[in-house]
Order: structure tokens, then C-alpha cells, then sequence
């Protein structure tokens, strides 16, 4: 049974694979709500290829998939060498499953009906061991961005942005001063489901600009994106 909670605001990207559609649904809104962003897949050859192309934090998976089972997906998943955790769903709650399931290489297991609050605590768990430690401060001129500790200053002053402003930024940051376009970043700092003829970055991208004020930081190329010229690593 899920019931909606609010929580803090987290920075997780999550893959849900569940072939029970009405399911696979109020747990992306769910997870939407709680600040994540969310792609789903309704059977395990999607799960496959969405997995394979993106990087996720963390990935919800059923056991019993059609095409590729989830213990199959699983097994792909760990070997890969990727940081994705993994939680299992399963409708037996059993304790031989159980051990089979985390036999595979599943981080955690969670059987059918659960409580929406105690997925939302496990997944932000895994999250958290998803997230490589202690990542580089990202720097341009006098802009500091701590990804570990999730701020930004400005001349030694701290800097609010919302979550977006702070990944957009961030993308930025990493690529070194090389262009990132438009459509990277919708891919980085939203989802899937974002849609790519929305002016959604161009608007972010102006607030990020007021907000770290005067010389700019980001530039526009027009006809390929956004650049933070001297761009770097530091620590």
C-alpha cells in the first residue's frame, strides 16, 4: 500500500522496473514528489537498455519481469562495475527469497504490499552509498561548488539555489569549460520525462545568473549551449 509523504529534497536518480503499470506509476509520482528524479520501464529488456544508457543511483526491481527476468537484470546490473544500488520488489516476503534476492548481488529487498515512507527511506539509503565519496570542489574564478556538502559561494559568500539551479550548475562546472548543450543538460539534471521543446533550461539558466550575480559566469553559445569559461577542479 503506498501512502504519499514530504520529505527533504534529494539529488537521486532512480530507474523503476516494475511491469505492473498502476504500481510502477504511484511510486515514480511518489519518488517525484520526494525530489528524485524518476524514469520508469514496465519490463526488464527496457529496464536493460535504460540502464545501460544512464547512470542511476539507484534502481527498483522486480523479480518477475517480462523478457528479461529480474534476476537477469540484476546479475547485469552488478557486474557492471557501476555505483547503482539495487532494491529488489517482490511480491513473496518469505525468507528464502529473500536470501536468493540478495544472493544475486540486490543491495536490499522489499516485499509487496509495502509502506511508501519505509521506500522512500531505503532508497535514499542506497543513495547515499551510490555517491562516490569526498567528489572535488568545482570552481570558476571566484564561484565554489561543493558537491559533497551540496553549497555554493561567491566570493566566500554562500549562494541559495534550488536543486535544478545547483545541477545545472554543477554540469557546468564539470565539463572544464567545454559547451554543454541544452538537451545534456535536460538529460543530466531532469529526467526523461522532461520535455525537450520547453524553454525549462533557458529559464533555469537565467535564475542561475541573477542569483550568482556580476561579472557572469555562464556564457551562451548560441546554437550549442552553455560554457563556464575556466572551469575546473580544486582539492
Amino acid at each position: 500500500m503506498l501512502s504519499g509523504i514530504c520529505g527533504t529534497v534529494d539529488d537521486v536518480r532512480i530507474l523503476v522496473v516494475e511491469d505492473e503499470a498502476p504500481l510502477a506509476e504511484a511510486i515514480a509520482r511518489g519518488l517525484r514528489r520526494e525530489g528524485m528524479a524518476v524514469d520508469v520501464a514496465f519490463d526488464g529488456d527496457e529496464g536493460h537498455e535504460k540502464a545501460s544508457i544512464t547512470r542511476y543511483d539507484v534502481v527498483l526491481l522486480d523479480r518477475d519481469l517480462p523478457g528479461m527476468s529480474g534476476d537477469d537484470l540484476c546479475r547485469e546490473i552488478v557486474t557492471s562495475g557501476e555505483l547503482t544500488r539495487v532494491l529488489m520488489l517482490t511480491a513473496s516476503g518469505d525468507v528464502a527469497d529473500r536470501v536468493e534476492g540478495l544472493s544475486l548481488g540486490a543491495d536490499d529487498y522489499l516485499a509487496k504490499p509495502f509502506a511508501f515512507p519505509e521506500l522512500v527511506a531505503r532508497v535514499r539509503a542506497l543513495g547515499r552509498r551510490a555517491t562516490p565519496a569526498a567528489p572535488p570542489l568545482l570552481t570558476a574564478g571566484d564561484v565554489v561548488l561543493d558537491p559533497a556538502k551540496r553549497t555554493v559561494s561567491r566570493g566566500g559568500r554562500p549562494v541559495e539555489l534550488t536543486r535544478k539551479e545547483f545541477g545545472v550548475l554543477e554540469v557546468l562546472l564539470a565539463a572544464g569549460g567545454s559547451v554543454v548543450s541544452s538537451e545534456e543538460l535536460l538529460e543530466r539534471v531532469w529526467d526523461e520525462n522532461a520535455d525537450p521543446f520547453t524553454t525549462t533550461v533557458r529559464v533555469t539558466v537565467m535564475t542561475l545568473r541573477k542569483k550568482l550575480g556580476e561579472p557572469g559566469v555562464i556564457e551562451t553559445v548560441v546554437g550549442s549551449g552553455y560554457r563556464v569559461p575556466g572551469a575546473g577542479r580544486a582539492g
